[in-house]
């Protein structure tokens, strides 16, 4: 069920069960109020008519006309009717008649009612159309009690206060449906509102148009909610524009060789390559199958590593006699191109807690990369400097650098910085990423720092045994 029809249903029930409450049990609460409330009204006049009765009647004869004068207004004011009754429970007096003859006797209704402060639903035929609420109260002339004072209501007032009791609040609760409208009308566009906008964001972004703009105009969870998944949209641009990258540099770099190894072969096969140049020929094929091989082993370490598989063997080595023996392989390599590798060690022998094999193969691939990258004649700087608990690997050149705007994309997959890097053969592109790899493995840092025409420093950290 939408949340819409959600909000909907909620107010229609709230509204029902409102409704219900004041029409039952609240029709209840009010008659009773209303008829307490009368009935208070009745016994208090009541009370204050027994105390002045004797006064006006029985001890000063001229104040009749005054006691009488008092009950038709006390009736014309407030609609009660009063009676007074003489000792032989004998009406002898009547709001609505004056003073008279006794116009209502015993035998016409039940005396009872005279001892009781409240009576309800008496019926008097004679006198009254309807049943009566009646509050009684004796009064005391010489020592005995002379007669009694008593005021009538009838009962249909007391359910008509009741029910404009009712009406009000009937009233009152249409006000609070409409206050309730608008507020479920605000819980709607707070709440319903912002989600279909994440919902229809979400179905576009699902059809890969990561351009839609999803607009939440509140500074909520909602749009707490939104920003995460717009920049979650952002990461899935970006890696499907890495992947595409990722892919195409895949596919130039083994088209490259197996173009070569087609050519080569199919020139071989057919004579296009004399005989006594075989040797040549395939010899650069070997080499463009080795260059497959290496770089089909990266994509699977780069593999292994992206599924959690990179398992690493931590044990404590010295890290300078590694340096020594990668310096020794590069040897023949660096006295081609005329560089020097220098190694500086605050220490002869440093030991690390890592995985020694893992550890060779980033020092492998750092100081291959300063080579190639290195011009004639120049310098390369192999050393590790002791910083706390830390040792601190450096591979460093004096070659071409690396472009400002290059610098946090080097360890990329396939990013190329310079298109000499793109002429060097051997190179896959990834050395560069699997050392990152390896050393974010043992959860340490590796940096670079860059002057464009001056050289470039990698470094990364262990921690020392």
């Amino acid at each position: 069920m939408r949340v819409t029809y959600k909000l909907g249903l909620s107010y229609l029930l709230a509204i029902a069960l409102l409704f219900a409450l004041v029409n039952i049990w609240g029709r209840d609460v009010c008659k009773n109020k209303a008829q307490q409330n009368v009935k208070t009204q009745l016994q208090s006049m009541v009370s204050k008519l027994s105390d002045t009765t004797v006064a006006n009647y029985y001890e000063d004869a001229g104040l009749i006309a005054t006691f009488r004068s008092e009950l038709s207004h006390m009736q014309a004011v407030m609609g009660i009717r009063i009676w007074m009754v003489n000792a032989d429970y004998s009406v002898i007096a009547d709001s609505q008649m004056g003073l008279l003859d006794p116009i209502v006797t015993s035998n016409d209704y039940d005396p009872r009612i005279l001892d009781q402060n409240i009576s309800e639903n008496v019926i008097i035929n004679k006198v009254f159309d309807e049943p009566m609420l009646v509050s009684s109260e004796p009064f005391v002339f010489n020592y005995r009690v002379a007669g009694y004072i008593c005021a009538f209501v009838p009962m249909s007032k007391m359910n008509q206060e009741a029910s404009g009791y009712i009406e009000m609040l009937n009233i009152g609760m249409l006000i609070i449906f409409a206050a309730l409208l608008v507020i479920f009308i605000g819980i709607y566009y707070y709440t319903v509102v912002p989600i279909k906008t994440i919902k229809n964001a979400a179905s576009e972004y699902a059809k890969g148009n990561y351009d839609y703009e999803m607009k939440i105009r509140f500074h909520d969870e909602y749009r707490e909610l939104s920003d995460t998944i717009s920049y979650m949209v952002s990461e899935l641009k970006s890696n499907e524009e890495k992947q595409r990258k990722f892919i195409a540099n895949i596919s130039h770099d083994f088209r490259s060789p197996l173009t070569s190894i087609k050519g080569y072969a199919e020139a071989l096969k057919d004579g296009t390559i004399p005989y006594e140049n075989k040797d040549k020929y395939l010899d650069i094929i070997q080499f463009e199958a080795e260059r497959l091989h290496k770089l089909t082993s990266s994509l699977l370490q780069l593999s292994s590593i992206d599924s959690g598989g990179l398992s690493l063997d931590i044990k404590s080595f010295d890290i300078t006699k590694v340096i020594r023996t990668i310096a020794d392989a590069f040897e023949g390599t660096c006295r081609n191109k005329k560089i020097t590798l220098k190694l500086q060690f605050d220490e002869p022998k440093i030991y690390v807690d890592a995985d020694q094999a893992r550890i060779e193969q980033v020092i492998y691939n750092l100081t291959d990369n300063a080579i190639k990258f290195s011009n004639k004649d120049s310098d390369i700087i192999l050393g590790v400097q002791i910083k706390g608990v830390k040792a601190v690997v450096r591979v460093k050149d004096f070659g071409i650098g690396i472009p400002k705007e290059s610098i946090n994309r080097v360890f990329e997959r396939f990013y190329k910085s310079d298109p000499s890097r793109g002429k060097d053969k051997k190179g896959t592109g990834l050395g560069l990423s699997i050392a990152k790899e390896i050393i974010t493995a043992h959860e340490e840092e590796i940096r670079v720092i860059s002057n464009e025409g001056a050289g470039t420093e990698f470094s990364f950290t262990l921690p020392i045994s």
